[in-house]
């Protein structure tokens, strides 16, 4: 069993950034891969990004390409997403899941076997 603990949301102004950190209980979760998802109001939670074990490869939904950048530090048991130009849109609850399969499942949801609790990213006008 793998616990994952968010932090790093809040509140900030459009056109500004956010680092959210995952930090997992078990060092099995370097063996993961691991992945960003997001819920806002009244909508259904979306994959946002992905990044394999060792950190090559990373899978980002096409809403959020080359304003978020998933990462991972082993050593430290993290995986973080640097998100910048935030605009009132990326509003949510931010989600850390963990996916234990060999292969990358892609954003479904029910790919993945470990989730936080969330975190409130808040972006204002």
């Amino acid at each position: 069993q793998v616990q994952l603990v968010e932090s790093g949301g809040g509140l900030v102004q459009a056109g500004g950034s956010l680092r959210l950190s995952c930090t997992a209980s078990a060092r099995t979760f370097s063996t993961y891969y691991a992945a960003w998802f997001r819920q806002a109001p009244g909508k259904e939670r979306e994959f946002v990004a992905a990044i394999d074990w060792s950190g090559e490869r990373t899978y980002y939904a096409d809403f959020v390409k080359g304003r978020f950048t998933i990462s991972r530090d082993n050593a430290k048991n993290t995986a973080n997403l640097q998100m910048n130009s935030l605009n009132p849109e990326d509003t949510a609850v931010y989600y850390c899941a963990a996916d234990t399969a060999t292969y990358y499942s892609g954003g479904s949801i029910g790919a993945y076997d470990f989730w936080g609790q969330g975190t409130q990213v808040t972006v204002s006008s």
